[in-house]
């Protein structure tokens, strides 16, 4: 780790995350519900699928905010994840399901399924199951990146294909010959790791292991751009062709971080899965790759932490005003949040104050220099009484 990897603004970060981690699960197990300050269950679900929201648009920030890489299509990489997770799941119900069958899952029973597809061999497992959850969406980037790299495809094209590329797996999933549920997805889960997963306990934990996640994310996104390594890439979104005459593999830089951003948002949907109980193909819609892409500019693209805020803000208020009058207008809400802030505050929101610290801080420094010169020379002496 890079000495300035971490700075004071990074340790506050994740000392926020750790005690959230701690106090949620707390106050839900540990105080009777008749308590003011206890947390019912359903709220650390929802807050648990906050904070894996908040790490999938940390993903899109390591690229987007570092990399100048605009990528409308994360939430392919999020939705693979999840169906990984969702195919665990759906092995551990066993014969518990409505048909009784040990081996298919109910809608394979229900469309006529004679043997269990060879994609879902090994998801019984565990360890098989996770290794997936990393390898399959960054598989997916490495094969989607290279071409796409290689043929020096960048701006608005790039996004453009993003999009393609995931509204493309949406449309395949829906398939119900492709062996993933169809339009109904994957639901219905029982267990996880032999816990049930609608106990509290279980949700308790789920919620903690999704902010270490997030800490875990947000320290290797800092390692990374604290390092050469990230120099690199700054230079790369500031000034490519420049970063690529003095001699540096623009095309291996872009794409070995838009693996590791693939990875993180498939985390992202494998934690996400059991705690909202189900994964759809509608996970895959290009607008939830937009939407988290407004989350990184509402928060402040290229500072991290604003990733985070700028997911937790925007879904807190998407949670409050689709459940209103306002609930046909979100969408349109939603927009013009976006203009407004591409309009008036283009740096974000924690982008903006931390620019408005520094100026503070270079004006008392400018001040500071203007009332404390220094001396042109000794003082002259009186003239001597005649």
């Amino acid at each position: 780790m890079t000495p300035r990897a971490l700075d004071r603004g990074s340790i506050a970060f994740l000392i926020v995350v750790a005690v959230v981690a701690i106090a949620i699960p707390i106050l839900n197990l540990a105080l009777p519900e008749s308590s003011p300050l206890h947390v019912p269950t359903y709220l650390v679900s929802l807050f648990g699928k906050y904070v894996c929201f908040a790490l999938l648009a940390l993903s899109i920030d390591l690229i987007w905010g570092y990399c100048g890489i605009l990528s409308l299509g994360h939430g392919a990489f999020f939705a693979l994840g999840g169906y990984a997770m969702g195919m665990y799941l759906m092995r551990q119900i066993g014969g518990r399901g409505v048909y009784g069958n040990p081996l298919l899952p109910d809608f394979m029973v229900f469309l006529n399924w004679k043997e269990l597809p060879l994609a879902w061999w090994g998801f019984s497992h565990f360890p098989y199951a996770m290794l997936m959850v990393l390898l399959v969406p960054g598989l997916l980037a490495l094969v989607f990146g290279w071409f796409a790299f290689r043929s020096r495809v960048t701006g608005v094209y790039f996004s453009i294909i993003t999009q393609a590329m995931t509204f493309a797996l949406m449309l395949a999933f829906f398939r119900n010959d492709f062996g993933f549920g169809g339009n109904n997805g994957l639901t219905d889960f029982k267990d996880i790791l032999g816990f049930n997963v609608q106990a509290d306990g279980t949700r308790a934990a789920l919620f903690a292991i999704s902010c270490v996640a997030l800490a875990l994310g947000y320290v290797v996104c800092r390692v990374l751009v604290a390092s050469k390594f990230g120099m690199v890439l700054v230079a790369i979104r500031d000034a490519e062709a420049r970063a690529r005459f003095l001699g540096y593999r623009v095309e291996s830089y872009k794409l070995a971080v838009f693996v590791v951003s693939a990875c993180m948002a498939g985390v992202a949907g494998a934690l996400y899965v059991p705690q909202v109980g189900i994964i759809n193909p509608g996970e895959f819609s290009p607008a939830n790759s937009i939407e988290a892409v407004i989350w990184v500019a509402v928060g402040g693209r290229g500072t991290l932490v604003g990733a985070v805020v700028g997911a937790l803000l925007v879904n807190y208020a998407k949670t409050t005003f689709t459940s209103g009058a306002l609930a046909p207008y979100w969408l349109f809400l939603l927009g013009g949040l976006f203009v407004g802030v591409t309009l008036w505050l283009p740096r974000g929101i924690v982008g903006t104050l931390s620019h408005w610290r520094a100026r503070r801080r270079a004006a008392a420094a400018e001040a500071a220099e203007t009332t404390a010169t220094p001396a042109d020379g000794p003082a002259p002496k009186p003239a001597a009484a005649e």
